[in-house]
């Protein structure tokens, strides 16, 4: 693989206050802790790790990733649960694209269960906490791989 592969991990709503927010569900590492780990993982290639609570940010963070991504990594949070538009952007890749969930959201809430992200995702992560990120970098590299 190329060392100038990048990989896009995006980061939905309230991801910004890992750490502190409901640690019984979603693990006490920060988002920078958790960025460092996927830079590690990443070994050569190269990770553009971003966060926002703003849907459109994400939108047009996916559809930047077009051009510059060789994969894709989504954490979408809530929005997962409820975003037509993140679907519709994820479905104009032609990349790999990975969701992320630290928590398991098919045994949470029922409205959890439903993710509007999984049917434009090459594959789901969840329920591994923020290992899960390591987990998405690794299986982001062997798609890149595959696909050379």
């Amino acid at each position: 693989m190329s060392d100038t592969s990048v990989i896009y991990v995006l980061n939905g709503p309230n991801l910004n206050l890992l750490g502190v927010r409901e640690p019984e569900i979603y693990g006490r590492d920060t988002l920078a802790d958790i960025e460092e780990r996927c830079v590690t993982a990443a070994g050569d290639a190269r990770i553009v790790f971003r966060q926002t609570n703003h849907e459109g940010v994400l939108v047009d963070w996916i559809q930047e990733a077009r051009e510059s991504a060789q994969a894709l990594i989504i954490n979408p949070a809530a929005y997962g649960h409820t975003s037509v538009a993140l679907h519709d952007a994820l479905k104009t890749l032609s990349i790999p694209v990975i969701e992320l969930h630290l928590s398991n959201p098919a045994a949470r809430d029922a409205f959890r269960h439903h993710s509007y992200v999984s049917s434009a995702a090459t594959g789901v992560i969840a329920g591994f906490g923020a290992a899960g990120y390591e987990l998405a970098v690794q299986a982001a590299l062997t798609k890149v791989r595959e696909r050379a």
